[in-house]
C-alpha cells in the first residue's frame, strides 16, 4: 500500500491517494478529501482506477474536488449521513461564509453513507469507519492497519477547531480520549491539515489533550 498526499486550495488541505498494485497489474486507488483545486491530484490519477472517494466531513476545504475528481474518476463518493446534505448546501459546508477564499461550493449528492464501525474492502485492504465528532457532527476517520485518517479531528500537537456550525468541543475531546486514544500508539495520523504524526506522540505530547 502506497500512501501520498497532496496539499490543496488555499487552506492547503491535505487529500490522500492510497493506491496498491502488483506487477503487471492496474493500479487501484482510494481518495480521501480531494479539496479545491485538484489539477496536481487529477494528474497522477491518469490510469489509476479509483474505487472510491472518502471524505471525513464535508467543510468546502475538503470537499471542493468532489466533482472534478469523481467526473474525472467516474467513482463513487462517501460521507457520513449527517453530514449528505451539506455538500449541496453552501451554507452547511462553509463556503457561503468563506467568500473571500472561495465562491459558493455545491457538489452532487454522495452515492453511499458511512456510520460508526462500517467496515469497506477496497483496493485490497480493509478500512474501518470511526465516527469522530466534534469538529464536525458528521466527521469520521478512516483505519487501516496502523494508518489513521483523522481529518481535521486531530493534528500533530494539535487538535481541530470546534467554533464552526455543528461543532462542539466536548465531543472532539471524547473522541479523541475515548476512540482514537485506544488505538496502538504505533497508529500513525495522517491528519487533514499539517504533517503526520503518531498517537503515542499526541498522547504524550499535545498540549490540548494532555
Amino acid at each position: 500500500m502506497k500512501i501520498e498526499s497532496f496539499s490543496l486550495g488555499p487552506l492547503q488541505t491535505n487529500c490522500y491517494l492510497i493506491t496498491t498494485s502488483e506487477p503487471g497489474a492496474d493500479e487501484h486507488g482510494i481518495i480521501i478529501d480531494p479539496g479545491m483545486n485538484p489539477k496536481k491530484l487529477l494528474d497522477r490519477i491518469q490510469g489509476v482506477h479509483i474505487e472510491a472517494i472518502l471524505l471525513t466531513h464535508a467543510h468546502f476545504d475538503h470537499m471542493g474536488g468532489v466533482d472534478e475528481v469523481r467526473k474525472a474518476a467516474n467513482c463513487p463518493v462517501y460521507i457520513h449521513d449527517l453530514e449528505a446534505d451539506w455538500l449541496t448546501d453552501p451554507r452547511k459546508n462553509g463556503s457561503m461564509r468563506w467568500q473571500d477564499v472561495t465562491p459558493p461550493l455545491s457538489t452532487d449528492p454522495a452515492e453511499y453513507a458511512l456510520a460508526e464501525g462500517q467496515t469497506l474492502h477496497m483496493i485490497g485492504h480493509t478500512f474501518q469507519v470511526m465516527h469522530t465528532p466534534g469538529h464536525s457532527p458528521g466527521s469520521v476517520s478512516f483505519l487501516c492497519g496502523e494508518h489513521l485518517f483523522s481529518g481535521d479531528v486531530l493534528f500533530k500537537l494539535g487538535v481541530g477547531r470546534t467554533d464552526l456550525p455543528g461543532g462542539r468541543e466536548r465531543d472532539l475531546y471524547d473522541t479523541i480520549k475515548n476512540k482514537l486514544y485506544k488505538l496502538s500508539p504505533d497508529t500513525i495520523v495522517y491528519p487533514g491539515h499539517g504533517g503526520r504524526t503518531k498517537i503515542g506522540f499526541e498522547m504524550a505530547n499535545n498540549p490540548h489533550t494532555g
